[in-house]
Formats: C-alpha cells, structure tokens, sequence
C-alpha cells in the first residue's frame, strides 16, 4: 500500500459520507482510507458501517490525538494523508502529492494550496489566514514564516511514516496538535513544501475545533511556538541571547515575557512611535536600527499588513531573514 489516508470522526453524520465520497473518487489507487470514529453519538458510526470500501475503528471518544494516533498506527502506507471529515479532496489530491513526494526524496511533508469553503466576508479573519498560507509554497518560505503562524491546513497534508517513527506521533496538551508537530519535525530538519495547486476545500464550519477548543487559542499558538522558536534562536542567532524585538505594544510585550523565560534578552524595542517603557528596554525608531553584523532583528508585530511594511525597510537596511532577523507573531 503505497497511501494510507487518516480520518478521525466525531459526529459528522452531515458530511462525512460527502468527504469519503471525496477520498473515493481519487485518481490514485493505492490507497486505504482508515477512519477513526472517536465516540459519535449521533448517526456517524451507522454511516461508516456500511461502506465495505474503508479500515473503520471505532473506539469512545477520547479527542483528536489518540484518534490520531490509532489512525498512524493502524497506517500501512509508504505515505499517511489527513483529511478531516468535513472538507473535500479534488480528485488528484493523493495522486499529485505521492507523485510529489516520490520526486523530492528531501521533502518529508507535502502540503498543497487549499480553497477557502466558507463566507469571506464573515470569516474574513479565517479567509486571511487561508490566503496567507496558500501565499507558502516554497520550502524556504514555509520554514523562515512558521513561527508567525502554522503555514499549513491540517487535512491538506501528506507526509513520510517514518517520520512519526522516527520523531514521534502527535502529542496531547494545552495546544495545536498539528503545529506543534510540524514544529517539531522541522526542528529536527524535515523539510515541507507544497504542490501550486488546489487540492483541497477546507470547510470553516461554526463547530470546527479550531473555533471551539482552547487549545487552537491565540495563546496556546504562541507558546507552542516560543519553544521551537528559542530553540532555533539558539542555533542561528550569532548574538544569542540578545535580540531586538519589532514592536512595543502592549500584546508584544506578553508574548517577549514568553520568550524570556526561556533565557532571551531583548536589548531594544523598534516602534514607530516614541515611547517610554516601564520595563527600562529603550525603544527605537526604525531608522535607528544598528547596523545588520551588530544585531539580530525580531519583528513580532502580528497586526494584518504590518509584515509587508516591515519586511522592506529591514531589507533595504541589509537584513536578510533566517541570517540576521526572523518574522514571529
């Protein structure tokens, strides 16, 4: 079995038969389509009965990690694809990113442009996002942008078993299952990139766990990342622990707080505004910022539009990112 693709289920009776539908009518043959059905208590579990066509588990709920897990564990494949129970999969999903995958021997996690399936007008805060990490193809520019935001849709992704053999399954905490795994991984140097194509429709439903639960909070997301993105300040900050931080708002400074408990030190703040902090941190203008050899930038600056008004002057001024400054929100 060269795919093995891992759904997990909870009362879905109203999608999920339309998302197997999905899997089913892949271009690729070699594949098992494995769900896991985590407790439903609605009519879920009588629907996926009588599809003789899927490796169906059906176990009391116990959340998405250990339906996760039970999912790898069960897997046969060469390759694991997620998929969620309330989103599509375009008929060359699996084929493309085996294909993928079986060209770039380098690349160990292949995830793909998604549609955005909700109202953007509504949702425009989830549709930004989505943009955002359809604007990520490149290995390069997922690694360098990952500690702003998790640069992937969780059901668009496919990656190698040995992978979570090797550095472990999804974990069970306070935060994104998800990003924190491909943190993890790509701190242990798996490379990600993408196929340029739309692959998948992610559905934005009010119920989705990423509204509902807190560890999808804005919080949980940053201190799962402030770990990671310690540890590679470690590795790549030639002025380690010292850095500059982007940005002397009041949401900033709590998420520095994070960071200095690891050990960082932060020696300036950059703000457009001038002002006095009561942490005794002096604050600069942007055309105060020292000269590149001097110093390790840090914008954490995570209001919309702001990135691509910072990422100009930092270059025009000699910065190059992943070498002297690094984007985090």
């Amino acid at each position: 079995m060269k795919v093995s693709v891992v759904m997990p289920v909870y009362n879905a009776e109203d999608t999920v038969l339309q998302t197997l539908e999905s899997l089913r009518a892949q271009t690729f043959q070699s594949m098992e389509i494995i769900v896991v059905n985590d407790g439903s208590t609605d009519g879920t579990l009588d629907i996926l009965r009588a599809l003789p066509d899927i490796k169906l588990l059906d176990h009391s709920h116990r959340g998405i990690v250990p339906a996760l897990n039970d999912g790898l564990a069960s897997a046969s494949g060469e390759y694991i694809a997620r998929m969620d129970a309330d989103d599509l999969c375009h008929p060359e999903r699996i084929e493309q990113q085996a294909s993928f995958l079986d060209a770039y021997p380098d690349i160990g996690m292949a995830g793909c442009r998604v549609g955005f399936g909700g109202d953007r007008e509504k949702q425009a805060g989830y549709a930004a996002y989505v943009d955002w990490i359809n604007s990520l193809i490149e290995p390069d520019d997922i690694a360098l942008n990952r500690f702003i935001e998790s640069p992937f849709a969780h059901p668009s992704i496919m990656f190698r078993r040995e992978l979570f053999e090797q550095f472990g399954a999804y974990r069970d905490g306070p935060f994104p299952e998800d990003y924190e795994l491909w943190l993890r991984w790509m701190a242990n140097g798996v490379k990600a990139g993408k196929i340029d194509q739309q692959l998948v429709t992610w559905n934005d439903p009010p119920g989705r766990l990423s509204r509902t639960d807190e560890r999808y909070s804005i919080d949980a997301f940053y201190k799962t990342k402030a770990e990671y993105l310690f540890q590679w300040l470690e590795h790549h900050n030639p002025h380690h622990p010292e850095v500059i931080v982007w940005g002397a708002g009041r949401v900033t400074r709590k998420r520095v707080a994070i960071l200095e408990q690891y050990g960082i030190r932060i020696t300036q703040y950059i703000d457009i505004k001038s002002r006095q902090l009561n942490c005794g941190t002096p604050v600069i203008q942007p055309s105060e910022i020292p000269d590149p050899k001097t110093c390790f930038v840090l914008p954490m600056v995570g209001k919309r539009g702001v990135r691509e008004l910072i990422r100009p002057i930092l270059n025009e001024r000699g910065f190059t990112e992943g070498i002297n400054c690094i984007f985090a929100a």
